[in-house]
């Protein structure tokens, strides 16, 4: 009997609760508001704001500030510490580390057991929801599913209290039923050194019926390398002919995506991408022929949206769901059940659909280029470098990018570093359809480029093998969550990695 068809049954109950997304999303947006408050009035933050005396969002908007890291970083620090009651009413010993802000290296963001359970584990289960009703052949639960996770450390002196990768932290605290359908063991997958862990990995996995893949495009490619490596196949069905699924997220998937299909050919393989940060899962690919993400809306986060052309106004508009349009950037701002209030998390979506609300994740709030006024971010980055690629039969592997504020000659013009898995037979061919790409992407881009008179063409440098990662080595971010920044409004990042392609 297939263990897939028994629990079927159990995921498709909450598919068809996911239905009320499309009929009562802001009714759903204002029960999970309201739980918020009602534990945020047990709080030194509560007190501090008067939400004993809040009834509506629009009392919680005007009474309670948008934050960032740098708003809440001495009270999570005392969270760190032990106390309870600052931002949550429960102690939080779990501190998902993430990168960090202009003045310090890492954030350390609370992950309560409440955010566990409502929140990242509640994706999860919706990620296999939406896959099984969307797959009635599947048998996924029949084999392994591997998963990547990253590590994580003590936390001060706090007794049982730790800080990670969120993927460490969903390892560590999983219910262990879940072992049984896993691999690697639970020692591996928390393995700080990401070489040593990539190794074992490969091995531990190598000779089971592996039926499903979860990570970061990036890190399991890596692996699935090794795994190649190991095992002398061709292709990776070769090594799992049951491999049926690659649940994805972190990062963009499409520079990656010719990469696996030529190393999992199989028609049979599908690719479900999910929206799983620090701060909370917010979205998953409900639809196989869509690339929207559906906004998970009744978990512990409640959503407002900034405009991003308001971003650095001291009064910018906020607004919740249903106040936000379709084709319009939006920089994000949550409040979660965790201890987040109104905290601006840093990405920027773009809703493609209101019933329901569906988005795509359009690039980072610090993560572009407006040197010149051309506002390019990574959306356009994703979509220029996917036709560049179209056209020449190049593979991009990583790639980063920032501008030349003035040379030698006076132009100023973008420099792109790529590390190409497969390279184009003619670089400057590749340069020249990615800046016409951009252009078509960007009209602000378009506008600078005009007659070269502000922007000159970009410039492609082609970066060594391994070169990203040996940067992200050097940083002490290589594997887990870690990301290589795409864009950047200064050379700092650029720079170091130029250093190191010499």
């Amino acid at each position: 009997m297939s263990i897939t068809k028994l629990v079927r049954p159990i995921f498709e109950r909450r598919y068809r609760q996911l239905e009320r997304y499309t009929t009562q999303a802001d009714r759903l947006q204002r029960d999970v508001l309201e739980r918020l408050l009602e534990k945020g009035r047990m709080t030194e933050w509560g007190h501090r704001y008067g939400f004993d005396s809040i009834a509506s969002y629009e009392q919680f908007a005007q009474a309670c500030p948008v934050t960032n890291y740098d708003d809440l970083k001495s009270d999570i620090d005392r969270m760190r510490h032990g106390e309870k009651g600052i931002l949550w009413p429960d102690q939080v010993r779990w501190y998902a580390k993430s990168s960090g802000t202009t003045s310090d290296k890492s954030k350390f963001i609370p992950v309560s057991p409440q955010g566990l359970k409502d929140t990242h584990y509640a994706g999860g289960t919706d990620s296999v929801v939406f896959y099984l009703h969307n797959h009635p052949e599947s048998r996924v639960f029949d084999g392994r599913a591997l998963i990547l996770g990253g590590s994580h450390s003590p936390n001060y002196n706090v007794n049982r209290s730790l800080v990670g990768d969120l993927s460490a932290i969903l390892i560590e605290n999983i219910n262990p039923l879940v072992n049984f359908v896993r691999v690697p063991s639970k020692k591996t997958a928390l393995l700080s050194d990401f070489e040593q862990k990539r190794d074992r990995l490969a091995h531990e996995a190598l000779n089971r019926n592996v039926t499903s893949l979860s990570g970061v495009p990036s890190w399991m490619l890596s692996v699935l390398t090794r795994v190649m490596e190991i095992s002398g196949k061709e292709h990776l069905t070769d090594v799992w002919p049951n491999l049926e699924v690659f649940f994805h997220g972190g990062v963009a998937f499409t520079p990656y995506r010719e990469q696996y299909r030529r190393l999992i050919p199989s028609p049979q393989m599908h690719y479900e991408e999910t929206y799983n940060a620090s701060e909370g899962f917010f979205g998953i690919q409900s639809d196989p022929a869509d690339p929207s993400l559906l906004l998970m809306i009744d978990y512990g986060t409640f959503y407002e949206f900034i405009p991003l052309d308001e971003l650095d106004k001291p009064n910018p508009t906020i607004v919740p769901i249903w106040g936000v349009q379709t084709g319009k950037n939006y920089a994000m701002v949550i409040t979660t059940s965790s201890g987040l209030w109104r905290y601006i998390i840093g990405d920027t979506v773009r809703f493609t659909s209101i019933e329901p609300y569906k988005f795509v994740i359009t690039g980072r709030t610090k993560f572009f280029i407006n040197a010149f006024g051309e506002e390019l971010i990574v959306d356009n980055a994703e979509h220029g470098l996917q036709e560049a690629c179209r056209q020449t039969g190049a593979e991009v592997l990583e790639y980063t990018a920032a501008p030349i504020f003035m040379d030698e000659h006076g132009q100023c013009r973008h420099q792109w570093l790529i590390e190409f898995s497969r390279q184009p037979a003619d670089t400057e061919a590749f340069a020249e359809a990615l800046d016409k790409a951009l252009q078509q992407q960007n009209s602000d881009y378009e506008a600078k480029r005009y007659k070269d008179i502000t922007l000159q063409r970009l410039e492609l440098i082609s970066a060594r093998p391994g070169l990203f990662n040996d940067w992200l080595k050097s940083q002490g971010k290589l594997g887990g969550q870690h990301k290589v920044p795409r864009l950047s409004n200064t050379r700092d990042f650029i720079e170091q990695m130029l250093e190191l392609n010499k």
